[in-house]
């Protein structure tokens, strides 16, 4: 049956509406195994009848469904901004219908419905690695990421990170476009009885493999869940969840306010037993340099509140600022004084103090595209001035070229991500090489409101729990606050938008998973593969073209 173009339509539309369907937190990922079948369906027409479309038709027809899929997941940045909402949609959209554009023009020229379908799982996994690693980042949407709120599913991820789910979800996709393909043929009116039994065992085939495919690995990582058993290395936590506004509070309130509010919830909870008190993502807004930290109210305060405890380690987030000095390098992201020749860097920080020790300080290092960072590119400085305002400092921020992990007094390493930095697996798992035997997340999800925003962000903790195997505490502002073990379960979730304070035991891990220690190797291999791929179709192109 020959599709209209307006059925090709919807059927790039039925796309984008099960991806939506099958996303977290609410979401059946099943669904994430057929969200592309129509989508590939769509292609399938175009290169059988590709006189009756043009060049770009497969951008075009496919950038409806990938659109529908990120405003329905992803709306929810409107409420921190309209412009960044726009432009994470848009463009992610844009950046995903491209993916989809090179693998039809890569199955055309090559002629190859095997090296198409290679292309298609190289593309995309090619743009994710590139969301995980480029200044433009926006890694919400990988595929594998679907999980989060069905992490029993991939336990497996130990090996093989988020980006083995996004090949799981892709082959799962092209097997059921062999399925949907063999029917087709097989209720075909012209087809030879013979062709049709040829396609029922296609058909058996693929349902079978289909079935095997999913179904294995969801087996293997149930037993992996069930038979895991946590080395008894217990480390006592107090988690709070001060619930400041940002939009009217976070910025406006005196610090002392703010930290008498902080040490108000977690003193009940403090006892000498308690090893690390945890306060969320820009919780300190004094204007503090680093260069004379030591001297400023907010710091004062907090060791005068922890001193009672000479055994507890204090890990809170703030804003600070450092002067450059005359003799050091001017980083790209240094802003200049308006009334000297000096400059100076600000930090989005995690500071870990306690009664005894000085300060240790790491600053975070990725970036909220269009609201901490704009692009590095050559030429683009002048898009500073555009950055988009949420509260503190404005523009692009400074970041640390290494995962700093804690050395505490009397217990374990610790690393602290900040916010962002928890949906970056390969980046998450740089603390625990270089160290951590705990992980931290301090966050701030309130831009978001009460919306999917803030429960997808949670739910990506618990991949980072299975693919390093180490607990976490996480502290949000407005929550969700928990503790995430070592399978990925999470114990004293907090509600959303009430303040609160959890103590709990969390235990340490040392060993390093696979992933842990060759990091997103899939993804490096498939961007190679990738790129022999887009050359060689390219060259084939020049060739029939020229060379006829």
């Amino acid at each position: 049956m020959k599709l209209r173009k307006t059925h090709l339509l919807l059927f790039s539309l039925l796309s984008g509406l099960l991806l939506s369907l099958g996303w977290p937190e609410r979401g059946f990922p099943g669904l994430l195994f057929i969200g592309l079948v129509p989508m590939l369906i769509l292609e399938e027409e175009m290169t059988k009848r590709r006189h009756e479309f043009g060049k770009f038709s497969a951008l075009l027809y496919s950038y409806p469904g990938f659109f529908l899929w990120n405003l329905l997941t992803t709306w929810w940045i409107v409420n921190s901004t309209f412009t960044g909402a726009l432009l994470a949609i848009v463009l992610n959209s844009l950046f995903q219908a491209i993916v989809f554009q090179a693998f039809h023009f890569t199955r055309r020229k090559l002629n190859s419905t095997l090296a198409g379908f290679a292309s298609l799982l190289a593309y995309w996994v090619s743009l994710e690695y590139l969301h995980l690693n480029w200044d433009l980042n926006w890694p919400w949407l990988n595929l594998g990421n679907g999980f989060a709120s069905y992490y029993k599913w991939v336990q497996w991820y130990e090996y093989t990170g988020t980006i083995g789910g996004t090949v799981w979800v892709l082959v799962g996709n092209l097997a059921g476009f062999g399925i949907v393909k063999g029917l087709l043929i097989q209720n075909a009116g012209n087809a030879s009885w013979k062709h049709k039994l040829q396609n029922s065992k296609f058909v058996v085939q693929y349902s079978i493999f289909l079935f095997l495919w999913i179904a294995a690995p969801i087996a293997y990582s149930y037993y992996t869940y069930a038979t895991y058993t946590e080395q008894k290395r217990p480390v006592n936590f107090v988690v709070v969840q001060p619930n400041i506004d940002p939009y009217s509070e976070q910025y406006t309130l005196p610090p002392a306010t703010v930290i008498g509010k902080i040490m108000k919830l977690a003193t009940p909870a403090l006892d000498s037993n308690t090893n690390f008190l945890v306060a969320p993502e820009s919780s300190i807004q004094e204007e503090m340099w680093e260069n004379e930290i030591t001297r400023f109210t907010s710091i004062r305060m907090l060791k005068q509140g922890i001193a009672p405890y000479p055994g507890l380690n204090m890990l809170v987030g703030g804003s600070t600022y450092y002067q450059i000095r005359p003799d050091e390098p001017v980083p790209r992201w240094a802003r200049k004084f308006t009334d000297t020749d000096g400059h100076y860097t600000a930090y989005n920080a995690a500071i870990l103090l306690n009664s005894r020790d000085s300060l240790q300080l790491y600053h975070k290092s990725k970036l909220t595209p269009g609201v901490e960072i704009l692009p590095s590119f050559k030429g683009f400085k002048w898009l500073e001035k555009f950055a988009i305002n949420l509260g503190g400092t404005v523009g692009s921020l400074g970041q640390d070229s290494v995962r700093k992990v804690y050395t505490t007094f009397g217990t374990v390493r610790v690393g602290p991500a900040i916010c962002y930095e928890s949906i970056f697996g390969e980046f998450f798992s740089e603390f625990v090489r270089n160290g951590a035997e705990i992980m931290i997340i301090i966050t701030n999800d309130a831009w978001w409101g009460n919306t999917a925003g803030h429960r997808q962000h949670f739910g990506f903790a618990h991949l980072r729990a299975i693919e390093t195997r180490r607990s976490i505490a996480r502290s949000a502002n407005t929550g969700i606050s928990a503790f995430i073990d070592q399978r990925g379960d999470a114990h004293q979730a907090t509600a959303y938008w009430v303040p609160a304070v959890i103590k709990g035991t969390i235990n340490a891990n040392d060993k390093l998973t696979f992933y842990v220690k060759h990091g997103d190797y899939i993804a490096r291999f498939l961007s190679y593969l990738a790129g022999i791929l887009i050359i060689t179709a390219i060259a084939m192109s020049i060739k029939t073209k020229y060379f006829k």
